[in-house]
């Protein structure tokens, strides 16, 4: 068998894994759900212009969290969830025994990120069909969704490769959980997705969050999902600049990942 057909064969194997454990499954799709309809509740009820004048957005509040939580839903199916089970079973012994069988290494972190990949697409989908038929959320077309598209697939890969050299600086399974949390969570706040960043938030929320993919990734799902409403350009621009920018730490990633990561339990 091909290394190719091992490595598609290494996808299926993954995914049903994941559909076989049906609470985890559940609750993967779930938790973005549960967010979006907590802030809707919270903060998303009516409408908002954003932006300043002349240039207005009149949008319903429950289409940002839509957009919002389904950037969360990427990063959750991606870097938190690649980052906790990697280590797993890395501690388990789990990445070992597989080093020593046919497999190619390669092919088994391949069926380990499409299937991550694969997991962030039907959260997007399923938290964009919710936001339309439970809150009547604006759906992008046309360019909008080709830039939303694209904006996804970055994203998405760029945090598989962070999430695999997280996993080099985490010491065991039990420290997983907190230390991943501790690099993202922060981040969620400081890069709009669990609150709006505006110009009269303070410069250092608006700085810290610049520098990091989190608030890039933010900018430009937001930009391509309304790239369609009249004003949006101008207020949640789509810039090509963010994308490059979550692409370089997807490679920084990518780097650190192949120079550190260990198949080895930590002892």
């Amino acid at each position: 068998m091909s290394t190719a057909a091992l490595a598609l064969r290494q996808v299926r194997f993954t995914n049903k894994a994941f559909w076989r454990n049906p609470a985890s499954a559940f609750f993967t799709f779930a938790f973005p759900l549960m967010f979006l309809v907590i802030f809707t509740s919270l903060l998303g009820s009516g409408t908002s212009d954003f932006g300043r004048a002349p240039y207005l957005v009149h949008i319903k509040d429950a289409t940002y969290y839509v957009v919002a939580m389904g950037a969360f839903g990427v990063i959750t199916a991606t870097y938190t969830n690649i980052a906790i089970s990697v280590t797993f079973q890395r501690d388990a012994g789990i990445l070992k025994r597989v080093r020593g069988t046919p497999l190619p290494s390669w092919a088994y972190l391949f069926g380990r990120i499409v299937h991550a990949v694969i997991v962030a697409a039907i959260l997007v989908a399923i938290t964009m069909l919710f936001g339309k038929v439970f809150y009547g959320a604006a759906l992008p077309g046309g360019t909008a969704l080709l830039q939303f598209i694209a904006t996804f697939l970055v994203g998405s890969l760029s945090f598989t490769a962070l999430a695999l050299a997280l996993t080099s600086v985490v010491p065991n399974a039990d420290a997983a959980p907190p230390v991943v949390n501790a690099t993202v969570l922060p981040l969620l706040f400081l890069s709009g997705v669990f609150f709006p960043v505006s110009s009269s938030s303070p410069v250092w929320i608006r700085t810290i969050g610049t520098v990091f993919p989190v608030k890039h990734f933010m900018n430009a799902i937001i930009g391509g999902y309304l790239s369609n409403v009249p004003n949006a350009d101008k207020v949640f621009p789509f810039r090509g600049t963010d994308v490059l920018v979550i692409a370089l730490w997807g490679v920084a990633g990518l780097v650190l990942a192949a120079r550190f990561f260990s198949w080895e339990p930590r002892t």
